[in-house]
């Protein structure tokens, strides 16, 4: 139902409900081991929604999330590279068999986390023979950085090399203060920019 609304409103993209769906996340409720059926659940089920609105004229489509876990190798230093990408590949797995059409690594706040996760998605491309595009979303904080201390240009540059469909910045501080970084961002991309902040900072 979820789903179908965003369609119903117009969404071209719907993102796939697996955003903690990490092995390594779900693990905090005893469920890390069957984190391949829940990601390819929840793909098949946002692809079924997709071909129901579908048109010729109106293609619609679905972005398999990867979210950043709740375990970071820069911030709290509490996981490995290694331990992360094994993690992000049967994520990445499952969405891919489940039937999405892009990746979406979002809510990126430490770039050693998303680089686990894209080294994870390019062996997967090796290992099926297949590839589908990558869009990339950072959070940029309050102080102008992502939480690992990167600032957005420093960000893009060291993912343009990849070539993703898309670059964006999502969550954290709401659309007032992101729109300076999003102007950056859009000033050095050579691919697409996007934005989907979250509502601001709460009101103290």
């Amino acid at each position: 139902q979820i789903y179908e609304s965003y369609l119903e409103a117009g969404s071209d993209i719907i993102e796939t409900n697996t955003f903690a769906g990490s092995s390594i996340t779900l693990a905090e409720f005893g469920l890390g081991d069957i984190s391949y059926e829940i990601n390819h659940a929840a793909a098949k089920l946002a692809k079924k929604c997709t071909l129901k609105f579908s048109t010729k004229e109106k293609p619609r489509f679905v972005a398999g999330a990867l979210g950043p876990t709740n375990k970071t190798i820069s911030v709290t230093g509490n996981i490995t590279f290694e331990e992360l990408e094994k993690s992000y590949y049967t994520q990445a797995k499952a969405l891919m068999d489940g039937g999405v059409d892009i990746f979406l690594v979002e809510t990126i706040f430490d770039t050693l986390n998303a680089k686990a996760a894209l080294s994870a998605i390019q062996k997967l491309f090796e290992d099926t023979s297949r590839k589908i595009p990558i869009m990339l979303s950072a959070t940029i904080e309050q102080n102008g950085t992502m939480l690992a201390g990167q600032d957005i240009e420093s960000f893009y540059t060291s993912v343009e090399h990849l070539k993703p469909l898309a670059v964006g910045i999502n969550c954290a501080v709401g659309p007032d203060l992101i729109k300076g970084h999003l102007r950056t961002l859009a000033g050095i991309a050579k691919t697409n920019t996007f934005c989907y902040p979250n509502a601001g900072l709460p009101l103290e």
